[in-house]
């Protein structure tokens, strides 16, 4: 049934911004909300998505190992289904609010369920031409700006619903519905992009979380290391205010989950329009190098502007997040797209999931490292942290070739 329908760019578009829709309904809330109904610190509420992130660095390689031999489509329908399981067990964990560690098991299952994006790379990557990867990718960059744009914004207000006294589960069991019409769609719409006689059959055993072949492989590449490590420290210094946030908003200008997840919707608007259509002319003229080079400065000037924001108000805020969505506009698909551009075309899964690997492995980090310095040393530092990785990741793009 699978081999009868085409393979498209629209049908793995709405495949990713459905699941990353569910992501984003509980972005503004969740560590705050653990913070509240729990009476933990911000480092305790950040580690639910370190811990999370985890389990994607864990098993984004094997993901992509595993479609490389049976194609992409058995392996995202299993990832909607895994997800909308996950979602459903966090919204019981809050809606009951007796257990931390509930939340956790559900965050662990859901971060092993939804790495996926090394798939969803690979399988554009199967029905693009080299010369048109850059702009393809950026429908993923896409798909991450609409879900931002009305992910927190919905999952804000919706977060204001209780349910036996606690706050949050709302929006976990919408996101998990959302996960079941996304299974529905996968199955009748999205066609497999990979064809059998294409499939790597050579790696039968070689299923385990870290696959160092695949690390060594692309090692070899010339210029992939780089960009994986342009893309990890663009990642990690990101993620620094991905969990902290919500925090930060309270805190600093006593914003509610409704406004936290409106400017993150408004990050997500620019966010889309700079990958879903800037992206896509300036690829001609414009090189990944470049997108990198250009993204991480602007992202480095935007993190020391939230810095300022806490002497000079909301307008240095806001001008600092749109900065940040424009930055990261550039970056995400155009590290995907260099990949993807060394890489041999029967092992995109294997070295894309790579990819995505190490930026899992920033995302854990990252949130933690985050909680931890709001927790210890004020609400300032995730983002003079992020500054600084942001310097770092653009001095180290400048040894990617041009062309």
């Amino acid at each position: 049934m699978a081999q009868t329908r085409r393979a498209s760019l629209g049908a793995i578009f709405l495949t990713v911004f459905l699941d990353l829709l569910g992501f984003g309904l509980v972005l503004p809330f969740l560590a705050k909300e653990v913070r509240a109904t729990f009476g933990v610190s911000e480092f305790a509420g950040t580690l639910l998505g370190s811990t999370y992130s985890l389990m994607q660095f864990f098993f984004v390689p094997v993901w992509g190992r595993l479609s490389d031999r049976i194609g992409r489509r058995p392996v995202l329908l299993w990832s909607v289904f895994a997800t909308a399981l996950s979602m459903a067990g966090l919204g019981a964990g809050l809606s009951i609010g007796t257990s931390l560690v509930w939340l956790y098991v559900a965050r662990i299952f859901g971060g092993i369920a939804t790495a996926n994006l090394g798939v969803a790379s690979a399988y554009i990557a199967d029905i693009t031409k080299p010369e048109e990867r850059t702009k393809s990718m950026g429908l993923i960059g896409a798909a991450f700006g609409l879900g931002f744009i009305l992910g927190p914004a919905i999952g804000g207000a919706l977060s204001r619903i209780a349910i036996n006294g606690h706050y949050g589960a709302v929006p976990c069991f919408v996101a998990a519905s959302l996960s079941v019409v996304n299974l529905a769609w996968a199955f009748f719409g999205v066609g497999e992009s990979l064809p059998t006689e294409r499939r790597k059959q050579t790696e039968a055993r070689s299923l385990s979380p870290l696959n160092f072949g695949a690390v060594r492989r692309a090692s070899e590449l010339p210029g992939v290391p780089t960009a994986i490590l342009v893309n990890f420290l663009v990642v990690l210094a990101f993620t620094n205010l991905d969990q902290t946030f919500t925090f930060f908003c309270t805190d600093a200008f006593s914003f509610t989950n409704l406004q936290t997840g409106g400017l993150l919707a408004g990050v997500g608007v620019v966010a889309a329009l700079v990958q879903g259509g800037l992206i896509r002319p300036l690829s001609r003229r414009v090189s990944d190098a470049e997108f990198l080079r250009s993204g991480t400065f602007l992202q480095a000037i935007a993190f020391a502007l939230i810095v300022a924001s806490t002497h000079f108000g909301l307008l240095t805020l806001f001008l600092a997040m749109g900065l940040l969505a424009v930055g990261n506009g550039f970056t995400q698909p155009a590290t995907s797209g260099f990949v993807s551009k060394h890489t041999p075309a029967d092992e995109q899964g294997k070295l894309l999931s790579v990819n995505q690997s190490f930026a899992s492995l920033a995302r854990t980090f990252g949130p933690a490292l985050g909680g931890l310095l709001y927790t210890y040393r004020g609400m300032a530092w995730p983002y003079v942290a992020g500054s600084i990785g942001m310097v770092v990741a653009c001095v180290a793009s400048f040894r990617l070739p041009r062309k």
